[in-house]
Order: C-alpha cells, then sequence, then structure tokens
C-alpha cells in the first residue's frame, strides 16, 4: 500500500502534502478521507492503460485493409504492405526517441500529440485515391504517432509515478496491448466487412481523438506536478529538469553498442521475432486464412485470441528468465516458433479446428516470450545503458516486422499464396534460435545470476 502520506488532496502544493497527511493521523474524520482518497497514480495509469490498449487498435487494421484495398484500387498486396512496413520501420525506429521527447516536452504533450497525428493519418484514407497517400497517411503518420506512444510511454509511467506496486502496474499496461488487440480486431473486422474498410478506417481515428481530452485532463508529466509523491515513495521527490541532450546520448550509446557482437546477435535474433509476429502473423495471417475460404472475421478472432495468451506467455517468460539461463530460453523459443511455422500452410481451411486452435494458442504464448531473456541479456552486457541499447535493440524488432510485411505481400502477389512465406519464416527462426546460442557472458552479469551463464 501507499504510505498515507501520498494519498493527499491530489492538487496540493508540495510543501502542503505532507503536513496536511501529518494533520490527518491523529484525526479520524481525516483517516476517513485518506480512505476514500485514491491516489492519483492509479488515474495516471488507467489513462495510459487507455492509451495503450487504444494504440492496438491503430497496429491491428493494416492486416484487415490489405484484402479491401487490393479489390477496390487493384494495388498489390506488395504495394499495400509497403505501407504497412513504413509504419512498423517507424513505430520502432521512433521509440529510441520517444523517452528524450517526454524527457523534453512532458508526457502529456508528446502523446496528446501522436494522438492526434494518429487520428489525422487514419481518418485521411477515407479520401486516398493514390498509393503515396496511404504511404503517406498510414506508413508516416500512423507510423510516427503510433511510435512516439510505443515502448517507453508505460516504462515512463511505471518510473515516475510509482514505487511501489511497480511490477503489478507494468504486468497491467503490458497486459493493455494483447487487450486492445483482443477488443478491437473483431470488432474492425466486422466494420470492414459489414460496412467497408472505410468505417474501420474512421472508427480508429475517433478512438485515437477520444483518448486525447483524458490524456490531457488526467494524465500528468510528473507527482510533482501536483504536490505528490509517487504512489509508495517515502519521500517527495522533485521534478527533474527536463533533459534536452538524451536524443543525443542514445545516438552515443548506439555508436558504442554496435561495435560489440553481442548488439548484432540480439538485435538479428529480435529481426527475426518481429518479423515473425508483427510483420508475419499481424499483417498477413488474416489474408492467408481468407485465402482458404475462412470468413475474415473468424480468421480476426483466433489472431485476437492470440492476445490473451501473449499475456500468460509473456509472465510465464519473465518468471523462467529469473531462474535459467536466457539465452537458451530464446533459442527455445525460436526454435519451437519456427517448427510450428512450417506446419501453418497444411493447418489452414474454410473452418476452425481443433489443430488451428492449438497452433493459435501455441502461437499466443511464445509471440513475445523472447523479451524477458533479451532484455536480461541487454542488463548483463550493457549495465548502465542496457534500457537505450534495449530500445535500438526493439527497434530493429519493428525493422524486421516491416521488411516482411512488404516482401510477405510480393510474395503473394508472385506466388499466388502464402506458404513459401511460412516456410521461410519458420527457417529464419531457426537461424534466430542458434544466433541466441552464441551470446557469451556478459560482463555486467553477478556471479551465480541466470544471465551470466555462458
Amino acid at each position: 500500500m501507499a504510505e498515507p502520506q501520498a494519498t493527499g488532496v491530489p492538487e496540493a502544493p508540495a510543501e502542503h502534502a505532507a503536513p496536511a497527511a501529518r494533520a490527518g493521523r491523529g484525526d479520524p474524520a481525516g483517516r476517513a478521507g485518506r480512505r476514500a482518497t485514491v491516489h492519483r497514480a492509479w488515474f495516471v495509469a488507467a489513462v495510459a492503460f487507455v492509451t495503450i490498449m487504444g494504440a492496438a487498435s491503430f497496429r491491428t487494421l493494416p492486416g484487415l485493409l490489405v484484402d479491401p484495398l487490393h479489390e477496390e484500387f487493384h494495388w498489390s498486396r506488395g504495394t499495400i504492405g509497403l505501407a504497412v512496413s513504413i509504419n512498423l520501420a517507424l513505430y520502432g525506429l521512433t521509440a529510441p526517441f520517444a523517452a528524450a521527447l517526454m524527457d523534453r516536452f512532458g508526457i502529456r504533450r508528446v502523446v496528446a500529440v501522436a494522438l492526434t497525428v494518429i487520428a489525422l493519418g487514419a481518418g485521411l484514407t477515407v479520401w486516398m485515391t493514390a498509393v503515396w497517400q496511404l504511404l503517406l497517411c498510414w506508413g508516416l503518420l500512423v507510423g510516427l504517432g503510433a511510435g512516439s506512444m510505443a515502448l517507453v510511454f508505460a516504462a515512463t509511467v511505471t518510473n515516475r509515478w510509482f514505487t511501489e506496486r511497480r511490477g503489478l502496474v507494468t504486468g497491467i499496461l503490458t497486459a493493455a496491448s494483447a487487450s486492445g488487440q483482443l477488443v478491437f480486431l473483431p470488432v474492425l473486422s466486422w466494420l470492414t466487412e459489414a460496412h467497408g474498410w472505410r468505417s474501420a478506417a474512421v472508427t480508429v481515428a475517433l478512438a485515437a481523438l477520444a483518448v486525447v481530452p483524458f490524456v490531457w485532463l488526467l494524465l500528468r508529466d510528473h507527482p510533482a506536478d501536483v504536490g505528490l509523491k509517487p504512489y509508495g515513495a517515502p519521500t517527495f521527490v522533485p521534478k527533474p529538469d527536463p533533459i534536452p541532450g538524451a536524443a543525443r546520448r542514445s545516438v552515443r550509446v548506439l555508436f558504442g553498442a554496435v561495435r560489440t557482437n553481442t548488439f548484432w546477435l540480439l538485435a538479428g535474433s529480435f529481426a527475426i521475432c518481429g518479423a515473425s509476429t508483427n510483420g508475419l502473423m499481424q499483417t498477413h495471417f488474416v489474408p492467408a486464412a481468407h485465402d482458404h475460404g475462412m470468413p475474415t472475421t473468424a480468421a480476426a478472432s483466433l489472431l485476437a485470441v492470440v492476445g490473451i495468451f501473449d499475456v500468460v506467455g509473456t509472465v510465464a517468460s519473465g518468471w523462467f528468465t529469473d531462474r535459467f539461463e536466457p539465452r537458451r530460453l530464446l533459442a527455445g523459443y525460436y526454435a519451437l516458433r519456427g517448427l510450428s511455422l512450417l506446419f501453418l500452410p497444411v493447418l489452414f481451411g474454410p473452418s476452425v479446428h481443433p489443430s488451428m486452435v492449438f497452433f493459435i494458442v501455441f502461437y499466443g504464448l511464445d509471440w513475445v516470450a523472447t523479451v524477458p531473456p533479451t532484455l536480461a541479456l541487454c542488463r548483463a552486457h550493457f549495465g548502465a545503458d542496457s534500457a537505450i541499447v534495449y530500445g535500438w535493440v526493439m527497434a530493429s524488432h519493428q525493422v524486421g516486422a516491416a521488411v516482411i510485411a512488404f516482401l510477405g505481400g510480393v510474395a503473394r502477389d508472385t506466388f499466388g499464396s502464402y506458404d513459401v512465406v511460412w516456410y521461410a519464416s519458420g527457417a529464419l527462426c531457426a537461424g534466430a534460435a542458434l544466433m541466441s546460442l552464441v551470446v557469451r557472458r556478459g560482463p555486467f552479469a553477478a556471479a551465480g545470476d541466470s544471465v551470466s551463464a555462458g
């Protein structure tokens, strides 16, 4: 639980927050007031949850647009995949600088502007008539907007607003993305089938705009802005000064990391991770299932189930990472993922059957199970700079996703089916498993630590 001082009146100045709480200790009415007051940090976390959950809808829609845009505009699937690849690449490449933007301009401003840019990009697609407009709207605008909220938003909110319950809040905010995929994907697929793809694009735009007032009214950059301590903190924490040089540090750390073999092994394997999840499954699973006669809504619902087991798999992987060697966990995850992809082409059919459900459950458990051991290896090898290095490794994840989103569409246009894409991705996952095993002991891994084996 939070210390009693942390539950003062939200807008009280910092110098009055602690005396007010002390006065309440000897006052029954004060104690009742404290029990009835919810710390502002939980409202901030709730807004972050809704924002991240909404961001999942921005990322799931492109996979539903491949066939409708191909049929209406006669654009090749490779061309449509290019727009998705730009979106995914910017989503990842913007992330290492997102923390710098939030340090410089504040969380609230960055997130509000990002949501507005997403709404603008999604909304303008309704009137597009040329390929360059698709690349601009869904590739550039939505990619930049989503990337400005990606990866670091949850971590920044958790680190600033919580001292206690950080693990719980991190887990909740991580689950928000999977929850958003679960909630929005079937709805957007139904809208696309029943009312056309434009209705789904408008829904995404309106969802982004609807969150902006909550962000502006309830989200604050730091507890000190409203005279509060972070949830559970024993003392008041002053708001740090803006850090204008954070972006330069991100680039400096990158230049240092690229001189090591470990960075390339982690970045390369994580690029394959992104290629086999966001780029492959999230973009091409629905149209591939539709090629075999499965209704779009059924395929989208299957993909949404991935989001449920994604949460379970990530939590379990974190538990395993604390107890087993991360590089071997990674190798196992990639090998099993690659093996499952080799069987996928024979599982497709016009209806959902138990074998396909088993594949979906298994793939969901493995979806981002690679994150905890990859982060552990970053800590073991890069120490104090591990968070920034991990941001760049995550950028490679999205670049890999972008490449396969484009090449997957090209392969479908060339060969008339997605089969070669599944087989090639399975082979890539085998390569990622070997790359993971090559990673050596990290200099910052403590003796006996699970990340130190090697």
